[in-house]
């Protein structure tokens, strides 16, 4: 999970913070040497951990923050707003040609995640309302044209390839008249990576600019490589000149430095982020959200714009009428359980729910709950449409059959049908009496 190392060390300090009523300036200084170690260890670059804590510093002195009621919440807002300011302030978004007609020129070294990056952005351009295609001009790398190619039929997106030329400029060219021709209104050049940053790549690359001027150029790097990603952005940006970051492996990345330090070395930002394998794992960036998930307190609007990118309204109506009545079956509690899945799973809810990030919720538990899920999901599946609907014909030899189907215990379907059947009471009993469920619930606060 992104900076969860970072985010656990951070919230450490604070607490020590919230501890003492009052602040001194020793409370200052120790918390800030505190703070540099955590963003050290998170693989920050040193120049800029450097001038952060100088400037948090700087703030937190101030006579206004040591004599307030709370300075120990000032000093977490002027960490945040400095985390923000890190990187980049606002976000910055994709911009389009106003010519009606945009090319993204995707670079980057092999190994990043470009050509699959591209499937991505252009699956969510889909999802934009735009009308993009895919050109490969990738001809250094054995079989980068056939997954493109897999990548485009993935996201349902057209693919052009020439597999006869070997000059990446005039196959760019090429593509974008074919994409003008089909009516798309975007094309996505995915351009050949090396090892490291050569003349040779760069020479290519610069004809490809040269020949396409493209509207935006994306660098794609990997977030694992950490301060080597940072020192990438800059070669990269320095002989071609690029528009914005696409970070890769996020996800994977618990330490988080390279997304800490791109903007601040390359004053260029960072636009999307990769946050898994499949095709909608690309999400705009947002220097608040982030701030705001390493602190602790969650990212509400991320968690409301998955939810509404999986909300149906029609089976949401269906559903509260089921509820009003008590008509609520297994059979829905399953489909619930995969609009779960699609915004990520648990894990990834609970990081953007305030006050539930990964140093709230063990690895242990958050583990054991994830794998009860996948249990549950997996008895629900095993049972037939007449089960799930009416799970009270679930006798001993239907149980057995559903535990073997399921690779579960007897026990543990027993445990979800109990579980079930509370909540139906609680919902009969809240239809019939809220005041009388609010007295029960009373009990247990």
């Amino acid at each position: 999970m992104a900076f969860e190392g970072l985010s656990e060390k951070l919230q450490n300090v604070f607490k020590g913070l919230k501890g003492k009523g009052v602040l001194t300036e020793a409370d200052i200084n120790a918390a800030m040497r505190e703070v540099k170690l955590a963003l050290l260890e998170a693989d920050v670059n040193y120049k800029v951990v450097r001038d952060f804590v100088a400037r948090v510093k700087e703030k937190a002195l101030g006579r206004e923050v040591l004599e307030s009621l709370t300075p120990a919440q000032q000093v977490v807002k002027i960490v945040s707003d400095e985390l923000v300011e890190l990187m980049g302030g606002s976000s910055s978004k994709l911009t389009y040609s106003p010519s009606g007609f945009t090319v993204y020129m995707l670079v980057g070294l092999q190994g990043t995640g470009k050509t699959t990056t591209a499937g991505k952005l252009a699956a969510w351009l889909v999802r934009q309302g735009k009308k993009p295609m895919l050109i490969a001009c990738d001809v250094q790398r054995p079989a980068a044209i056939d997954q493109l190619e897999i990548v485009g039929a993935g996201v349902n997106v057209p693919v052009y390839t020439n597999r006869v030329s070997k000059v990446p400029e005039n196959i760019a060219k090429d593509g974008i008249r074919e994409a003008e021709r089909k009516g798309c209104n975007v094309a996505i050049i995915d351009t050949a990576g090396r090892l490291q940053i050569d003349e040779a790549l760069m020479d290519e690359l610069v004809r490809i600019k040269k020949e396409t001027k493209p509207h935006e150029i994306l660098l794609v790097v990997d977030a694992l490589a950490g301060q080597d990603a940072v020192n990438i952005a800059s070669g990269f940006h320095d002989k071609l000149g690029v528009d914005g970051v696409i970070m890769t492996k996020l996800d994977g990345d618990s330490r988080g430095g390279a997304a800490l330090s791109v903007k601040s070395v390359t004053g260029k930002p960072i636009k999307f982020i990769g946050v898994g394998e499949k095709s909608d794992a690309l999400e705009e960036f947002h220097p608040d959200r982030m701030a705001s998930r390493i602190l602790g307190m969650g990212d509400v609007m991320s968690l409301i714009e998955k939810a509404q990118e999986t909300f149906d309204e029609k089976k949401a109506a269906e559903l509260e009428r089921k509820m009003r009545k008590n008509q609520f079956t297994l059979e829905d509690f399953l489909d619930q359980m995969g609009q779960i899945k699609h915004m990520g799973g648990l894990g990834k809810m609970l990081e953007m729910m305030p006050g539930f990030g990964a140093n709230r919720v063990s690895a242990d538990d958050l583990s054991k709950s994830e794998r009860e899920f996948v249990h549950m999901e997996a008895i629900m599946q095993s049972m037939t449409p007449q089960e799930r609907r009416d799970p009270s014909i679930l006798n001993a030899s239907r149980r057995q059959r559903i535990a073997k189907g399921a690779g579960v215990s007897v026990a543990q379907i027993n445990s979800l049908v109990k579980r079930y059947d509370e909540m139906r009471k609680m919902m009969k009993m809240m239809n019939q009496s809220p005041k009388k469920l609010n007295r029960i619930l009373g009990r247990f606060r």
